[in-house]
């Protein structure tokens, strides 16, 4: 984040100037015995907190002269303090140099690894195919870390000799290690999606491919999709949040699975996995596939996001500026930074 882009910036870069003019007239009014004189270094001090090298050394030297005039005026350098002060302008104006060069070179670094993050997002999160016959499709992720393009939550879309398969999922926790788990999960399932003849076989491939690199408790969210050639969609959930369907004729209404499974990565516990279901998905309906951060994105007074109260925000023409307007509604709920990464898959079975 550049320092223009702070919200405070113009308080920053006026700080200095005002801390000045104040020992200045403090000095001033209240005469040499005061010792005000010193602080006039503060100027350059905060004068490192924004802007380059040059605004610094600037500040510095309009301190110096400051010190200059004061000293004279204070009759300080018949004694050691006007030197004192003098020096203490100068050590303060070189470490508040040295600050910045270091502060440059963080940022450096920061740019260096927000283009490795962008790659790996294009590499990890590919687009998915916008339209497929006559469906059509959108994605939207935000990260919960303000500097992050990339975090646990999960998504693709594979076209497949059985018609369309898609998958959606969260990792457990954040962090370069949920971005290499999700890395997983999407190559099983790339490969599986396009090789295995039902969405029963693709998670077994899944859970066998996090098997190999998941340990202790960890585990994964996921629901898979498929629309084949008829008027309906099948679903396979792995503990994930039920995708949100919407209706032609304006009916809403979330497409839980009738039983509830576990998550991928706790196969070995025993627990039954889950059951193939079906439902209708014909032309003019469409379907949300969404994680938890969207859900559970909570208002100042602790109030979940209404998603099925929203649904009429993806009205728009356009998938991805239906799905723009719900992202922009999630963000105004909370007015704040979110708590979780977010990420939606909308799919729209066009009518006609």
């Amino acid at each position: 984040m550049t320092d223009r882009k702070l919200p405070h910036h113009r308080t920053l870069y006026a700080l200095p100037y005002a801390v000045m003019c104040c020992v200045a007239l403090v000095d001033v009014t209240a005469g040499s015995g005061a010792g005000f004189l010193p602080l006039v270094s503060l100027g350059p001090a905060f004068a490192g907190l924004v802007g380059g090298w040059q605004r610094t050394a600037f500040v510095g030297a309009i301190a110096l002269v400051l010190c200059v005039l004061l000293g004279i005026s204070d009759v300080m350098f018949e004694s050691r303090r006007g030197y004192i002060a003098l020096l203490s302008v100068v050590g303060v104006t070189v470490a508040a140099l040295l600050a910045v060069r270091m502060r440059h070179r963080r940022e450096e670094e920061l740019a260096s690894v927000r283009s490795i993050a962008e790659a790996a997002q294009r590499v990890l999160l590919r687009p998915v195919p916008r339209s497929v016959g006559r469906l059509r499709a959108a994605v939207s992720y935000t990260s919960a870390v303000a500097e992050a393009r990339i975090g646990g939550d999960l998504y693709e879309v594979v076209i497949s000799p059985a018609g369309v398969r898609l998958v959606v999922g969260d990792v457990q926790g954040k962090g370069l290690e949920a971005v290499e788990t999700a890395a997983v999960v999407l190559s099983a399932f790339r490969e599986a999606a396009y090789d295995e003849p039902d969405l029963t076989c693709v998670g077994e491939r899944l859970e066998r491919a996090l098997d190999r690199q998941l340990d202790g408790e960890k585990f994964v969210t996921a629901i898979l999709a498929e629309v084949g050639s008829g008027p309906e969609v099948t679903l396979l959930n792995f503990g994930h949040p039920a995708p949100l369907a919407v209706r032609q004729d304006g009916d809403v209404r979330y497409l839980s699975p009738p039983q509830r499974a576990l998550p991928l990565g706790l196969g070995e516990h025993g627990v039954a996995r889950p059951e193939p279901y079906t439902a209708r998905f014909a032309p003019g309906d469409q379907l949300l596939f969404y994680t938890d951060g969207v859900t559970e994105a909570r208002d100042r007074t602790g109030a979940f996001y209404p998603l099925e109260q929203r649904a009429g925000l993806l009205k728009d023409p356009d998938p991805e500026e239906a799905l723009t307007a719900l992202r922009q509604d999630v963000i105004e709920h909370v007015r704040a930074p979110l708590h979780d990464d977010a990420a939606m898959l909308l799919l729209r079975y066009r009518d006609g």
